[in-house]
């Protein structure tokens, strides 16, 4: 395990985002509210309770506070995340059509991604 922050670790080139400029605090809180409401397709699918939307002002603190690096491991974690809910979304919706219960993997899916916004939210507020 390391003992030094992550920003004297990284490589100079990894410490900014691959498009070159640094994503913008408003664009990552607007990344997270289209993924919030994927995860509420997966979570009903998965017969789950749906989760109150809490993105907005405390989560766009957090974002304008965090340093480059954190920003670009977040801005590659809601890309990863987005991936991973568009392509369990449309095989859900494969076994719906077929008329099978998707509540199974659906379930599974819900649990990858919240994993992933856990270690994301932990990037952005150590303290959380």
């Amino acid at each position: 395990m390391a003992t030094l922050p992550p920003e004297t670790i990284l490589p100079q080139n990894a410490a900014a985002p691959a498009s070159g400029a640094a994503p913008q605090p408003e664009a990552l809180a607007e990344a997270l509210v289209s993924l919030h409401g994927q995860a509420a397709a997966v979570a009903m699918l998965a017969r789950l309770a749906p989760e109150p939307v809490e993105i907005g002002g405390e989560l766009g603190a957090v974002i304008a506070r965090a340093a480059p690096w954190q920003h670009a491991l977040v801005e590659q974690t809601v890309a990863d995340c987005a991936a991973m809910l568009d392509t369990g979304l449309g095989a859900l919706g494969m076994l719906v059509r077929r008329g099978q219960d998707p509540a199974a993997p659906a379930l599974v899916l819900w649990r990858e991604y919240h994993a992933a916004r856990a270690a994301m939210i932990s990037v952005l507020d150590p303290q959380a």
